[in-house]
């Protein structure tokens, strides 16, 4: 069994096996060899950054106020095993975030993602402040339902031609998961 070593002071917020963080320059070459070596999992579901540059542009726009990219690493050998995505981060009346997110290869169906799901909660909840995060997942992808579902999420709706995703415009369940609800579940977990 693993050691589960405890998480480094720039975490942002941790699970029991893992911990998030910001992605960083130094990352990009690993990531991108991460990204190409999971492309069989992200299929039609996603196109991270696969080339520097790409991981450059994803950086520069984390550095954004509306956006925030983490990455979902083992706290037993640091090593990134996913990607949460947060955009489109409204203040005001709104206090929202649209979430993405994948898994890396090897790690995927590890569980690493539903422990890293319930970090980031914690972290859009608590320390945002957000009132409201909705994932917008493509019907067919039932792994990733399973995964929002699981955490508490609602199915709200359905968005026909939602996101260009490998050249073509794919439909969209769109799922959300509030602030009160967060916090009910939380009490009933104790």
């Amino acid at each position: 069994m693993p050691v589960i070593m405890p998480a480094p002071a720039s975490a942002l917020a941790t699970g029991e096996r893992v911990y998030l963080r910001r992605p960083r320059a130094a990352d990009a070459a690993a990531f991108c060899a991460a990204v190409k070596a999971s492309r069989s999992i992200h299929g039609r579901w996603t196109r991270p950054p696969a080339t520097p540059k790409a991981y450059a542009m994803m950086l520069a726009r984390s550095r954004r106020p509306a956006f925030q990219t983490l990455l979902v690493c083992r706290r037993e050998d640091h090593e990134p095993v996913g990607v949460f995505d947060l955009s489109q981060i409204f203040r005001g009346t709104m206090q929202s975030a649209y979430l993405g997110y994948y898994a890396l290869a090897p790690y995927a169906h590890c569980g690493y993602m539903r422990d890293g799901l319930e970090a980031m909660l914690r972290y859009v909840f608590r320390t945002l402040r957000l009132h409201r995060v909705e994932s917008n997942i493509q019907p067919a992808n039932t792994r990733s339902i399973a995964l929002v579902r699981g955490a508490g999420f609602v199915r709200e709706g359905y968005s026909r031609g939602y996101l260009k995703i490998g050249g073509r415009w794919r439909d969209h369940q769109r799922w959300a998961l509030l602030v009160e609800d967060w916090r009910a579940r939380q009490r009933r977990r104790r």
